[in-house]
Parts: C-alpha cells; structure tokens; sequence
C-alpha cells in the first residue's frame, strides 16, 4: 500500500492506494473507498508505438553515416538524433551551411543537444518550429 497526500484547490486529500488487480486498483480516498478502473488499451498501444522508434534507431544513427555518400546527390535532412523539443534555430532558409555547424538546439532528456550540419550547403527547407515535440529520426531541416 501506497499512501499520498494531495492538495487540490486548498483542500488536502490523504489518497491511498492498495492491491491492483488486473485493471481495477482499490483506492482509498480520506477514507473513501474507490474502486478504480484503468484502460488496458492505453498499455497495449503504447507499446507498439515505442517499438518502432526502437526500431528506429539503429537506423537514425545509420543515416547520418551514409549521408556523406549521398551528399554528392543533392538534397538530405539533417535528423533527430533522439526525441525531444525544438529550443532554438539557428539558420534560416537560404542560409549557407558548413559541416560541424549548429543549427538546431534540441532538448531531449533535460539535456541541450546541439545538432549540427552534416555536409556543407545551402538550408533548402526548415522542417521544425522552436517549441515542437520532434521523434527520433524527423528531418529537421534538408540541406542541399
């Protein structure tokens, strides 16, 4: 058994939690008893959706590697290295690039991450907004 204090608009609440048994757990609430029920779906679908960015990412690492190959072809996007939020750009579209250079601040695991141009050239298209949740593997930007 667990035990919580909460205090919601003023109010305390002494919340209590007991045996979890499959998807109900019997909550006590200030000494109310609750019995709660929680979706299974939620577990289920959850799961599937982590997979593929597991997935994911022996191929996210892969691509910065080959990108080199591929930069006598013209266009590439500079990915994510790991999920997390946009904090800043740092070039605009148009803007020329040298390889090594920041262009992206990336926060992901309460940490700054800088992301950096992975060939020289000339921003294409910006893909990200400052603020937005990005997965691993999005194209943040496409150098060409």
């Amino acid at each position: 058994m667990k035990e919580y204090k909460y205090k919601i608009n003023g109010n305390l609440y002494k919340v209590t939690i007991g045996d979890i048994e499959e998807n109900i757990a019997h909550v006590e609430v200030n000494g109310t008893p609750y019995n709660v029920e929680m979706e299974k779906v939620l577990k289920k679908a959850a799961k599937p959706v982590v997979r593929p960015v597991h997935t994911d990412a022996p191929t996210a690492p892969t691509t910065p590697i080959a990108k080199p190959a591929a930069a006598s072809s013209g266009k590439s996007g500079v990915k994510s290295p790991l999920p997390g939020v946009i904090l800043d750009i740092k070039v605009k579209e148009g803007d020329a690039v040298k390889k090594g250079q920041t262009i992206i601040i990336l926060e992901a695991m309460k940490m700054e991450n800088n992301i950096n141009a992975d060939k020289d050239g000339r921003i294409a298209a910006i893909n990200v907004s400052k603020g937005d949740s990005v997965l691993e593997g999005t194209d943040l930007v496409i150098i060409e």
